[in-house]
């Protein structure tokens, strides 16, 4: 009888661990989920301050998502990022993560928000889905005040870069793969 109540009572001992060992990371993903979405909006509210064309984008649009990016590089480029999709119809949030890697001739590190804008349902769903969209960039940010934008949809997206901070001049290659943040679905 003895034995019995042992292993009843290290049962629950293991069970009311594993419990609040779950309670702290829904805990975490909670405020996560919460940082990621106050640094989205802060960058919707700049995006929309500084480039008007993007706001009526986003008036037109089914989604969006918000990515914040570090990238790095020395002749190969680095990068990876957090961030939100919205269905707007919805409300709907789907947290993902990015990683980057390339070849090409660069130096330098910078900070930045990557906003997608989704033209329609299709291509929102394509993105959340993940893959590789690979591409030859060239640019060169300095600064906070560095920023490449489009304004117009380009086969049902738009991009716009805004540079937080940082210095880095490059002109590369880079293969980049969105996901879903299983950590915080």
């Amino acid at each position: 009888m003895n034995i019995q109540r042992s292993l009843w009572f290290v049962a629950t001992l293991v069970l009311g661990f594993g419990t609040a060992a779950m309670a702290d990371d829904s805990a975490k993903a909670a405020a996560r989920k919460k940082e990621i979405d106050s640094a989205a909006q802060t960058t919707l509210d700049k995006l929309g301050k500084d480039e008007p064309n993007a706001k009526e984008l986003l008036s037109k649009s089914v989604g969006y998502a918000v990515f914040t990016v570090t990238k790095g590089g020395f002749l190969v480029s680095a990068g990876a990022g957090n961030g939100v999709v919205v269905d707007k119809a919805s409300g709907n949030r789907t947290y993902m993560r990015m990683g980057m890697g390339g070849v090409g001739l660069g130096i330098g590190a910078q900070r930045y928000a990557l906003v997608v804008i989704f033209e329609n349902r299709e291509r929102m769903e394509k993105f959340v889905a993940g893959g590789w969209d690979s591409s030859a960039t060239a640019e060169a940010a300095a600064g906070k005040e560095g920023k490449a934008a489009r304004t117009t949809f380009y086969d049902g997206v738009a991009y716009y870069q805004i540079t937080e901070k940082g210095l880095m001049a490059h002109a590369d290659i880079t293969g980049t793969k969105f996901w879903v943040n299983e950590d915080l679905r």
